[in-house]
């Protein structure tokens, strides 16, 4: 099926688009009718086919020819939807809100341009994955460790500007990255920070510069194109210690994330650690056929199978600690009698575990920052193959953690689904993301799905619990929740995105945001 023509773009003037791109990039880099596939949504929840369809894609080299196709489709004002390596799954993959829009893939721009062992960065291009970044540093020996989400097959660049998160003490992403290169939409390239000053030598090292910090108006926005993004590696600690405890009640979560909280503010907990919920852990080993073949979500008499067949609990906190053996041992003594007097607790590390695939073992991987697809084994579960992530934030308290998981399981349990989320435990914050594993293919699931997703977000917003991250299918209603002071903070961005993108070709509609052209009531 044909993708519709973006609103106010003629056919003629796209086609006069996208020969100008084929003399900057090739013709053989310029993608269209049945070569868009790769740039479609894997996961759509929409039922309507024409919906969050690209027109074209075009996949530059370098910076220069960025500011050349972003100069062409100001002239003809054709819209562009950039993406590092579009493999933003559960929230769009590389595929545009605005139907008709082509992509920018800087896919082939995967040049890692320095990697600094002395500081700890690397300067990369937005094309380079995890695996590429952490295959570099292991060929030459570096003693530095990178911080990887879950998928390794992901943009560095691109997983930091989406405030994406990982497992290492550095994994807050977007604040680990330091100095930016930008093509802003009229095609000028500006450096932020200390990059801004010609010879410098600190643009990686110190992120401020002189003057305003800009560099966050990039992340989650439409206002430039990303091209070169400095990133903070971690220094190879002098030992490491993956650990696992497990729960086995529901309600113990209340109870775990209170006494989590005064451990990660005080930095005894010195990773990004998780608690998982029994079903996202148990799907990375199993499918839910091999428990249960009713309807519906899985019974408590299956979760406590499970439970005993694979030393999981109703509730797993994966955490690991790093530094010399002294260190870890006073750590580790803190942090299991903070937790010992739970009934039913578990202590684990990897010798401990029975099974040769299993969550620990799994999990001592990602929070050493070695990048691996093995999380994608959820998609399994119930078959289908498509899957979503609900992601609210709340403060790390007890009645904050039980209050929301009680909120968000009981409704996907409501609407047919298992519940399979985590609580990832940030310096102050509780992000609770709960993935939601469909079947894809059947029309009448979508439809399910895209109704519980509404719900949930109305009854995060009521509560003041917002989402830091969504579908493309959302990012409308998810800006709409921030809406303080008549949508004071949108109404700002909108000033922006105007002054800097006059003609809205740069992604329209990109969290929330639109141009004064195509700019909703």
């Amino acid at each position: 099926m044909a993708a519709p023509l973006p609103e106010g773009v003629s056919a003629e003037a796209m086609s006069s688009a996208l020969d100008r791109f084929a003399r900057i990039v090739g013709a053989d880099w310029v993608f269209t009718e049945d070569k868009i596939t790769p740039y479609e949504d894997p996961y759509t929840i929409s039922n309507d086919e024409t919906e969050h369809r690209p027109y074209a894609a075009v996949a530059p080299a370098s910076t220069e020819e960025v500011q050349e196709i972003v100069r062409v489709a100001n002239e003809f004002g054709v819209p562009l939807w950039p993406v590092s390596r579009g493999k933003n799954f559960a929230y769009g993959g590389a595929a545009p809100v605005m139907s008709g829009t082509v992509v920018l893939d800087m896919n082939r721009m995967n040049r890692i341009l320095e990697v600094n062992e002395e500081f700890g960065y690397a300067l990369v291009e937005p094309g380079v994955s995890y695996f590429e970044l952490y295959d570099y540093i292991q060929e030459k020996g570096l003693k530095l460790w990178i911080d990887v989400p879950d998928p390794g097959w992901g943009s560095v660049v691109g997983n930091a500007l989406d405030h994406g998160i990982g497992y290492t003490p550095y994994g807050d992403h977007f604040a680990m990255q330091c100095g930016m290169e930008v093509v802003l939409p009229n095609g000028e390239v500006v450096r932020t920070g200390m990059g801004a000053m010609p010879g410098n030598n600190t643009w990686q090292l110190f992120k401020y510069g002189y003057g305003p910090y800009v560099d966050g108006i990039f992340s989650q926005s439409n206002f430039g194109v990303v091209t070169k993004m400095g990133i903070w590696l971690m220094p190879e600690p002098a030992g490491y210690r993956p650990y696992l405890i497990t729960f086995e009640n529901e309600d113990d979560i209340e109870t775990v994330t209170e006494r989590l909280r005064p451990l990660k503010v005080a930095g005894v907990i010195q990773n990004g650690a998780t608690v998982r919920s029994l079903v996202l852990d148990a799907a990375i080993t199993r499918t839910k056929s091999q428990y249960y073949d009713g309807d519906g979500p899985i019974p408590p008499s299956v979760a406590k199978t499970m439970m005993a067949d694979l030393d999981l609990g109703m509730w797993n906190f994966c955490g690991a600690l790093y530094g010399p053996p002294p260190v870890m041992d006073t750590l580790w003594t803190a942090i299991r009698d903070s937790f010992a007097d739970i009934p039913g607790v578990k202590f684990y590390f990897p010798e401990d575990r029975r099974h040769k695939v299993d969550l620990l073992l799994h999990r001592a991987e990602t929070m050493k920052g070695v990048p691996k697809l093995t999380e994608f084994n959820f998609l399994n579960w119930d078959g289908g193959g498509g899957h979503v992530g609900f992601s609210p934030v709340s403060p790390i308290t007890g009645k904050d953690a039980i209050k929301q998981y009680n909120m968000v399981s009981s409704r996907v349990r409501e609407y047919g689904f298992d519940y399979m989320g985590l609580l990832a435990i940030g310096w102050r914050d509780l992000h609770h993301v709960t993935v939601i594993v469909y079947d894809k293919t059947d029309p009448d699931e979508r439809k399910k799905l895209d109704e519980l997703f509404n719900i949930l977000v109305d009854e995060a917003a009521a509560e003041g619990y917002g989402e830091y991250r969504t579908h493309i299918r959302y990012m409308d209603r998810i800006a709409k929740t921030y809406s303080w002071n008549d949508n004071a903070l949108w109404k700002m961005h909108e000033t922006i995105k105007d002054a800097l993108d006059p003609n809205g070709i740069l992604a329209p509609g990109k969290s929330g945001i639109w141009g004064k052209n195509r700019r909703k009531a």
